[in-house]
C-alpha cells in the first residue's frame, strides 16, 4: 500500500513529460471539455500520491480507487487512456483550475470550502475518521476532544479535513504536525514525536498493517458544528464545466445501481458500509 508519495520522485515524469497543454475553457453553456477530450482520446487526472485513492504503483503504473473507477467511466464516456499529473494534495484544486490536468481523481472530500471553487460529482464512497497510536492507545483516544482534553501531541496530513476537525474541537491549529500522508503520520506516532495521527479510517487501517508498533483506533464521525459528520470523496471538475460531471455522475450511478462500482473499490480496502447515497450537493451544504 506504501510508496505512493515515494513514488512520485521517480515517475512524477509519466504524469507530465510530453504533454500537451490541457485544453482551455470555451464559452459553451455547461463547457464542451468531454466533446475535446473525446477527440484527443485522453484524459489527465490529477492525484495526490495517496494510497488508496490515487497513486503510482511500485511498477510505476496508476492506480488507486479514483483512478481505476475513471478508467472505466471514461472509456463509457468514449475517452480511452488516462495519464496521472502527481501533485500535492494541496495544489489538486489549484491545478485544476489552472488547467494542468482535467479532472481531480484523488478521492477528494466533497466539502461547502471546496465547493466554492470547484464543482464535484456525486462521491463514490463515505469515510468515517480514525486515529493511529501507539499500541495499546495508552492514552485512551478515541475522538477529537480526547485529544484536546488529554492535551495530546497530534498529527494529520497537509490539506486534510482532520485539520478542521481538531481545530473545531478545540486543538490549537499552530500546534498541529502537519506531514505529508499517513505513512509520515505513522512514523511520526512510532518515533513518539506525535501521540496521534488523524486519517480516515481506511487508510489508518491499511498502513498499521505494516507497523509492529502503532494500531488504528475504532472508525469515528467527527463533529462538525456539534453535529457527527460522515465525509464523502469525490471527483472534482471545473466549474465551467457542468456537462462533464453531469456525464460522469450519470455512469456513476449506473455503477452504483448494478454493485459494479463496489467491486471497483473492493480491492482496495472498501467495505459494503462505505458505499453511499450521499450526493455532492448534500455536502456542498446546499
Amino acid at each position: 500500500m506504501l510508496g505512493g508519495l515515494a513514488a512520485l520522485g521517480t515517475v512524477g515524469a509519466l504524469g507530465t513529460a510530453g504533454c500537451t497543454r490541457v485544453a482551455e475553457a470555451s464559452g459553451k453553456k455547461g463547457g464542451d471539455l468531454l466533446e475535446r477530450l473525446k477527440a484527443q482520446g485522453i484524459v489527465r487526472l490529477g492525484i495526490a500520491g495517496e494510497v488508496p485513492f490515487g497513486y503510482i504503483d511500485k511498477d510505476g503504473q496508476l492506480t488507486g480507487e479514483a483512478p481505476e473507477l475513471a478508467k472505466v467511466i471514461f472509456k463509457r464516456l468514449g475517452v480511452g487512456k488516462v495519464q496521472p499529473v502527481p501533485t500535492e494534495f494541496g495544489s489538486l484544486i489549484p491545478g485544476l483550475n489552472s488547467q494542468q490536468f482535467d479532472v481531480v481523481a484523488a478521492g477528494m472530500y466533497v466539502n461547502p470550502e471546496r465547493c466554492q471553487q470547484v464543482i464535484f460529482a456525486d462521491p463514490d464512497y463515505q469515510m468515517l475518521d480514525s486515529f493511529i497510536v501507539r499500541k495499546g492507545n495508552p492514552l485512551g483516544l478515541h475522538s477529537y476532544k480526547d485529544v484536546v482534553a488529554k492535551k495530546a501531541k497530534f498529527a494529520t496530513g497537509t490539506g486534510y479535513a482532520e485539520i478542521d476537525y481538531a481545530v473545531e474541537a478545540g486543538y490549537k491549529q499552530g500546534d498541529i504536525l502537519i506531514v505529508p500522508d499517513q505513512v509520515a503520520g505513522m512514523n511520526a506516532v512510532e518515533a513518539g514525536r506525535v501521540d496521534v495521527f488523524a486519517g480516515t479510517a481506511l487508510t489508518t487501517r491499511e498502513v498499521v498493517k505494516k507497523s509492529a508498533k502503532a494500531e488504528a483506533t475504532a472508525p469515528f464521525a467527527p463533529l462538525v458544528k456539534g453535529k457527527p459528520h460522515v465525509d464523502g470523496g469525490a471527483f472534482a471538475f471545473r466549474p465551467t464545466e457542468t456537462n462533464l460531471r453531469d456525464a460522469f455522475n450519470v455512469e456513476l450511478h449506473k455503477m452504483k445501481q448494478s454493485g459494479e462500482l463496489f467491486r471497483i473499490l473492493r480491492p482496495f480496502g472498501f467495505t459494503k458500509a462505505e458505499m453511499t447515497g450521499l450526493t455532492a450537493k448534500e455536502l456542498c451544504g446546499g
